[in-house]
């Protein structure tokens, strides 16, 4: 039932734009409003540390990303772009690099 986080998301699945509007509609969904990709979902209130727990495992499932350590840090989950930025940084396979 769950998605192993080893597994790489095909980038059909969706780049930024497809994330931020997930998670637009996962907000709206939640919280009953519209949200902005900008705005602070928890200095807005109403949502609290464990919502920031439903999202990192939404994001783990969704994506197929793997959120530990000092990525579970609340900055990166107080905007819709942020959380973006950590899905679409954690999608990039470890051992990819340029060869030297």
């Amino acid at each position: 039932m769950t998605t192993s986080s080893n597994r790489p998301v095909p980038e059909s699945m969706g780049g930024p734009g497809t994330v931020q509007t997930d998670l637009l509609r996962l907000l709206e969904k939640r919280t009953g409003r519209t949200w902005t990709t900008d705005a602070d979902v928890f200095g807005a209130g109403g949502l609290s540390s464990l919502f920031a727990m439903e999202l990192v495992v939404h994001l783990e499932r969704a994506y197929g990303i793997s959120i530990r350590g000092a990525d579970l840090r609340m900055e990166n989950f107080r905007t819709v772009l942020q959380m973006t930025a950590l899905v679409e940084r954690l999608r990039i396979p470890a051992s990819g690099g340029s060869g030297a």
